[in-house]
C-alpha cells in the first residue's frame, strides 16, 4: 500500500476542516431530499429522499487517463479518493494522484484490474464508501456492481439489472423491441449452435456481424462478407470474446452498408428522472474501435436530434437506468432511419465532447447520483453550446494496419496552454508522462486530444494546430494519421460514414515526400548528435577536425555518409554532409529507390525555401543532387536543432531513440512530425541460418500467442493461418508467407514474445531441395 497525505487522523481533520469551511463535497455527503435539489432537477421524483450512503472517500477501480479523470473531479470536489494499481504500474500518474493507492496483484488485467474480489478488499480496508469503475475492466460487470451494493459500497454507475440487461446484447435488442426503439435486424437467440447460426446467417443475409454478446469497443466483432467467411469470423469471435469478457456468445446482425455511428449520452439518477445530453458522432473508425469524434453530429435537424434522443432516453427507462450511460445507433446514411445498436451502460471514453458542448461535467453528475442527489438540471435547462471534437492518440502503426505498437515514451509535450481532464479550447486527458512505458498488457490508447470552438470549422482548426503541436516519441503513433483525417475534405463538410477511412486509405496512409530541407537537417542532426554523444559533454559540438566522427583529410574536404529512411514515405536516402572550410557544410545525396527530381517538390513542403536560387535549390523532395544543398549556422542543444539550410533558417524539436534494431530520429517542425531510421550500430552482427531467410515469420507487435495453428515441419501454402497474436484485447493471425515446409517453429500458446520475434521459418520447396 502507497498512502499519501500523511496519517489517517490529518485525512479526517481535512475532510472536517473541509466541511467547516463548506466544502462543495458538503453537498454530496449530505443525502439530498432537499427542496434545492427537488427544484434543480425538476421533474416528480426529485424531492424523494434517498437511502444509498453518503460518499466518505472514493475508490477507482481504474487505471489510465480514465482513472486520472474521475480522480480530477473528485479532488476537485474534496473527496478523498483510493486508486489500486497492477504490479506494472506501481509508478503511473494515477497512483501519484490518490490520496491512497494499493496493489492489486501481478500485471496481467485477469490478475489484477479485473480481480473484484481483491478491489472491494480494498475498498473496505481503505475504508471507500463507493466505487467508480471508469471504462473497460469492471465497469459494465454486473456481479462486481451487485457485490458493492452487497458490501453497503455505492456504485458509481447504474444498478446491476441495468447492466445485466444492457451487457446482454441478444437481451438488450428484445426489450429495445418491446419498448419501440428500431433495432437493426439479426439474430440474438439463445441456441448458439455452429449449424443454427450457419442457418440464421442466412436467413439475416450477407454482409452481416458477428458481435460478442457482451461485447464492446470493437473487441469480438468480426465481419463475414459472404458465406464462405461466415465459420472463420464465428470461431474469432468467439475466441476475442472469451478472452475478453469471459463468455463466447454471439449474436448476428445485417451490416449497413453505408452507416454512421451517432450515439445519445443519456443520464439518469434515482428519483425518476432522465435526460439526454445531445448526441456524438463516431462514425471515424478502424476495426470497429473509434478513432475522431465530435459532437453536435454534424448535419443533423434539431427533429432528428429530438428523436434521437427520446429514443435513447426511452432506451434507459426500459431498464430501469441510473447514472451516465450511452446509447448507441447506427444511422443509414441512404435512408435517414436510425437503429438501436447497444447500450453502453458506464461512462464513455469520449465523454469530453458532451461535456464541451453543455458545460456539464458528467463525473460530478454521477458522483451526485451516486450519493442518492437528483439531477441538476432537466432537459429544457441543457443546451449546446459550440462543437468539440476529440482525437485518440494510440500506440500503433497506422502503415501497418494499425497494428498495437510500445516502448518507452521518450517525448510527451502536449500543445501549449492545453489543460489537463478540465474542459478547455484545448484539453488534454492522459494516463502517461514523460519516462513511462507503454506496453501491450491494456489497450493501447494513450491519450485523448479535445478541442472545441464556437463552431464546427473552428473547432476542427483547433484539433489540427494541435496536433501539429503534440511531440511524442518512443513508439509508432497515429498523430499524424489524425492530422491528415482533419485535412480530408470531406471530413471537413462532415460527410463521414464508418467506411470513411476505408474509402480514404490512400490520402490517409499514402506515402507522402519528405522536403529536401528537411532531410539535409536530418543528416545534420545525425551527425551532430553522434559528435555530442561522441564527446560526452552533452553541450554545443565543437567545431574542427577532430569534432568530426571519422578521418580527418588534408588534400581535400571532409565527408561523411549519412544513410536512413523515412518509414511514412517508404524511401531510402543515402546523403553525404561535406564539412567546408569556412566551417559550413553542404548535403548532397539521391533517394536510392529513385524517387522524383529534387526539384519536384521544392516549394511544396512546409519548410521549403522561398527563393529561387539553382544548384542546391534545385535538389528534390527525395533527395538532394548537383552540389548539394548548404548548412550553416547549426546549433543542436538540449532538444532542438537550428541551421540555415539554402538560406531559410529551420528550427525543429528533436528526440533520438532506438526501435528493435534501429536508431530512430524525430523531428518536429512546419505542424508536422518527420521520423528516420537507421540501423543500430552494434558490437555484434547476427549472422546467417534459417532466421534469414525469405520464409522467415516475425511477430508484427509484442503480445501473447493464443493460437498455433501448425506443428514444425507441416506443410502450408502462401496465406495460411500459423500463429494468432494478441495485443492489447485484439487478435491478429499471423499467416505463411509463401508455401513450403515449416522448418523451425518458436511458438507456443500463452508465451509472451516481443516486436520481431521469429514465430516460425517456412522453407520454400526450392529451398528445401536445394540444401536437402
Amino acid at each position: 500500500m502507497l498512502r499519501r497525505g500523511g496519517a489517517p487522523r490529518l485525512l479526517v481533520a481535512a475532510l472536517q476542516a473541509a466541511e467547516a469551511r463548506g466544502s462543495p463535497w458538503h453537498g454530496i455527503r449530505a443525502l439530498s431530499g432537499s427542496a434545492a435539489a427537488a427544484q434543480a432537477a425538476g421533474g416528480t421524483g426529485a424531492a424523494a429522499t434517498s437511502t444509498r450512503p453518503a460518499i466518505d472517500k472514493l475508490l477507482v477501480a481504474n487505471r489510465g487517463e480514465i482513472a486520472c479523470r474521475v480522480l480530477t473531479t473528485a479532488q476537485r470536489l474534496g473527496v478523498p479518493t483510493v486508486a489500486v494499481y497492477s504490479e506494472a504500474d506501481r509508478h503511473s500518474k494515477h497512483v501519484a494522484m490518490a490520496d491512497e493507492a494499493f496493489c492489486i496483484g501481478p500485471p496481467p488485467a485477469r490478475e489484477s484490474y479485473l480481480r473484484g474480489d481483491r478491489i472491494l478488499e480494498v475498498a473496505v480496508r481503505a475504508g471507500a464508501t463507493a466505487v467508480h469503475p471508469g471504462y473497460g475492466f469492471l465497469s459494465e460487470n454486473s456481479g462486481f456492481a451487485a457485490a458493492c451494493e452487497e458490501r453497503g459500497i455505492a456504485f458509481v454507475g447504474p444498478p446491476a439489472a441495468a447492466i445485466q440487461a444492457m451487457g446482454d446484447k441478444s437481451e438488450a435488442k428484445a426489450l429495445m423491441e418491446g419498448a419501440g426503439v428500431p433495432v437493426v435486424p439479426g439474430h440474438h437467440g439463445e441456441d448458439q449452435a455452429e449449424g443454427r447460426l450457419q442457418e440464421e446467417a442466412a436467413r439475416v443475409g450477407y454482409p452481416l456481424l458477428v458481435k460478442a454478446v457482451l461485447g464492446g469497443g470493437g473487441k469480438g466483432m468480426k465481419l463475414a462478407r459472404e458465406p464462405a467467411q461466415f465459420l472463420d469470423a464465428l470461431h474469432s469471435a468467439k475466441r476475442e470474446a472469451l478472452a475478453g469478457f469471459g463468455d463466447d456468445r454471439v449474436l448476428l446482425e445485417r451490416f449497413i452498408t453505408r452507416p454512421r455511428h451517432i450515439e445519445v449520452q443519456v443520464f439518469a439518477d434515482g428519483h425518476g428522472n432522465a435526460v439526454y445530453v445531445f448526441e456524438r458522432d463516431c462514425s471515424v473508425q478502424r476495426r470497429h474501435q473509434k478513432v475522431i469524434e465530435e459532437a453536435p453530429a454534424p448535419g443533423i435537424g434539431e427533429d432528428f436530434r429530438r428523436s434521437i434522443g427520446e429514443s435513447a432516453v426511452a432506451a434507459a427507462r426500459a431498464v430501469g437506468y441510473r447514472s451516465a450511460g450511452t446509447v448507441e445507433f447506427i444511422v443509414d446514411v441512404d435512408t435517414g432511419d436510425y437503429y438501436f445498436m447497444e447500450m453502453n451502460t458506464r461512462l464513455q471514453v469520449e465523454h469530453p465532447v458532451s461535456e464541451a458542448i453543455s458545460g456539464v461535467d458528467l463525473v460530478e453528475w454521477q458522483l451526485r447520483v451516486a450519493a442518492g442527489e437528483a439531477l441538476p438540471l432537466a432537459q429544457g435547462q441543457l443546451s449546446i453550446r459550440g462543437h468539440s471534437f476529440e482525437a485518440r492518440i494510440y500506440a500503433e502503426d497506422p502503415s501497418a494496419g494499425f497494428l498495437p505498437s510500445g516502448g518507452r515514451v521518450l517525448r510527451w509535450q502536449v500543445p501549449p496552454g492545453a489543460a489537463f481532464f478540465t474542459d478547455a479550447p484545448v484539453r488534454v486527458d492522459s494516463g502517461v508522462v514523460q519516462g513511462d512505458t507503454v506496453g501491450t498488457l491494456y489497450d493501447p490508447m494513450v491519450a485523448k486530444l479535445v478541442c472545441s470552438g464556437p463552431d464546427r470549422p473552428s473547432a476542427l482548426a483547433r484539433l489540427h494546430a494541435a496536433l501539429g503541436q503534440l511531440q511524442i516519441a518512443g513508439f509508432p503513433n497515429n498523430v499524424e494519421f489524425l492530422r491528415r483525417i482533419c485535412e480530408n475534405e470531406e471530413f471537413q463538410q462532415g460527410a463521414v460514414d464508418t467506411s470513411f477511412i476505408a474509402k480514404h486509405e490512400g490520402q490517409l496512409l499514402g506515402a507522402e515526400p519528405v522536403p529536401p530541407s528537411v532531410l539535409a537537417l536530418a543528416a545534420v542532426a545525425f551527425l551532430q548528435i553522434a559528435v555530442q554523444r561522441a564527446q560526452g559533454t552533452g553541450g554545443p559540438a565543437v567545431p574542427g577536425p577532430w569534432s568530426r566522427p571519422s578521418a580527418f583529410r588534408i588534400n581535400h574536404l571532409f565527408s561523411c555518409p549519412v544513410a536512413f529512411t523515412h518509414p511514412a514515405s517508404s524511401s531510402e536516402h543515402e546523403l553525404t554532409v561535406a564539412y567546408c572550410e569556412d566551417g559550413s557544410l553542404r548535403v548532397s545525396g539521391a533517394n536510392s529507390n529513385g524517387g522524383s527530381s529534387p526539384s519536384s517538390k521544392a516549394d511544396a513542403g512546409p519548410t521549403s525555401s522561398s527563393s529561387s536560387g539553382s544548384g542546391a535549390s534545385s535538389s528534390g523532395a527525395s533527395g538532394t543532387s548537383g552540389r548539394g544543398l548548404a548548412v550553416s549556422g547549426v546549433e543542436l542543444s538540449g532538444d532542438s536543432v537550428r541551421a540555415e539550410v539554402d538560406g531559410q533558417q529551420l528550427r525543429a524539436a528533436w528526440c533520438l531513440g532506438s526501435h528493435g534494431e534501429e536508431e530512430v530520429l524525430d523531428l518536429w517542425l512546419g505542424g508536422r512530425q518527420y521520423q528516420f531510421r537507421r540501423p543500430l550500430v552494434r558490437k555484434w552482427q547476427r549472422s546467417g541460418g534459417a532466421a534469414q531467410q525469405a520464409g522467415s515469420v516475425v511477430t508484427p507487435m509484442p503480445g501473447r500467442i493464443v493460437k498455433v495453428f501448425v506443428p514444425a515441419n507441416a506443410e502450408v501454402q502462401e496465406g495460411d493461418p500459423l500463429v494468432v497474436v494478441e495485443a492489447m484485447k485484439m487478435e491478429h493471425t499471423v499467416r505463411a508467407p509463401c508455401a513450403g515446409t515449416v522448418a523451425e517453429l518458436h511458438s507456443f500458446v500463452d508465451a509472451q514474445v516481443e516486436d520481431g520475434h521469429v514465430l516460425a521459418v517456412v522453407v520454400p520447396p526450392q529451398t528445401a531441395a536445394a540444401t536437402a
